[in-house]
């Protein structure tokens, strides 16, 4: 399969999906499903397989057969146009008649994807971007990190809702506890969420765990960053690593490349830019590379993205000593 024509696939929403049952009952009533369950049944072997599958009881297997076929049937051009149907950027016209067959698409006016359409273009937009969007309640069962991967993209209020399906089954001190243990090792867009989490949504036992790991050597001044917290100023080493954090956030998050140059120049004139710049190939960041690179391709003025250039061989070059 193609890929999808936008360079970057910002992070997406998350829906919401009935259970399995309910969408492998509509599977079943597709009314390409209902062809093939005919009593006359089908002749090609293919469709006498999916036939097969759609008469079990088993629905994760009526589901990934269900799939299979709607990889077949629509090919890559209609696949990709579920694809924009799904986040919204499909234009107005109507959908070809294999979207309806498949109980894709709704057949009435206007032609938006039923929740089976949602299903499948999660699964193509996976395949298309290897993006996986969350669904709503998905991250109750699993640990903090995934918890803090999953929630990268929700808006406040899916956030909280998904937060206290969580904590559902957790005690609030050890589930405290549990999202300090993962912020260190997550993204920095799953870093800034835990710190957000702790500070306002966990309460005292939240704001104890944030205290405990201001001590901790970049991920304190990262926190104490975020918090404003005067008592925790960033070392002089720590630096780069900070303004490398917040800036990837927003990269990571799919913002503007002006926004992420903005976080970093903080409103300072193109030499002291420059001078910024040039420390951040001393941070060792996992994401100082590619921090880099939004000012070496995007940055206006000349000098900041000869820094930033500057930059990245040293980067390369310290990586390189390391070894």
């Amino acid at each position: 399969m193609g890929t999808y024509d936008d360079d970057t696939l910002p992070l997406q929403p998350p829906i919401r999906l009935p259970a399995t049952a309910e969408l492998a009952a509509a599977v079943r009533a597709a009314p390409l499903a209902v062809d093939l369950l005919r009593p006359s049944g089908p002749a090609p072997l293919d469709e006498s397989e999916v036939a097969g599958a759609l008469r079990q009881e088993d629905d994760e297997e009526v589901l990934r057969v269900w799939a299979d076929l709607c990889r077949r049937r629509l090919g890559e051009e209609h696949l990709l146009r579920v694809v924009r149907l799904f986040l919204g950027r499909e234009a107005a016209g109507e959908p070809p008649a294999e979207l309806f067959a498949l109980g894709l698409v709704r057949p009435a006016e206007p032609h938006v994807l039923t929740p089976l359409g949602l299903w499948a273009g999660r699964q193509m937009i996976a395949e298309v971007t290897g993006q996986e969007i969350p669904v709503m309640g998905s991250l109750a069962t699993e640990d903090a990190t995934a918890l803090l991967h999953g929630l990268r993209s929700y808006p406040e209020r899916e956030r909280l809702e998904e937060l206290t399906g969580w904590l559902a089954t957790r005690e609030r001190g050890k589930a405290a506890q549990e999202i300090g243990a993962a912020i260190a090792e997550a993204s920095p867009l799953g870093r800034a969420i835990g710190v957000e989490l702790l500070a306002t949504d966990l309460g005292d036992e939240g704001r104890e765990v944030l205290d405990g790991l201001l001590d901790v050597p970049r991920l304190g001044a990262v926190i104490g960053a975020r918090l404003g917290r005067d008592d925790r100023q960033p070392t002089p080493d720590e630096i780069a690593w900070v303004l490398v954090d917040m800036a990837a956030t927003l990269l990571e998050f799919g913002g503007e490349s002006d926004e992420v140059i903005e976080s970093v120049g903080m409103g300072m004139e193109p030499d002291d830019q420059a001078g910024t710049i040039a420390l951040l190939a001393l941070g060792d960041h996992p994401w100082t590379e590619r921090v880099l690179r939004v000012f070496i391709d995007r940055h206006p003025d000349g000098q900041v993205s000869a820094a930033a250039r500057k930059a990245l061989r040293r980067l390369h070059g310290l990586a390189h000593a390391r070894r």
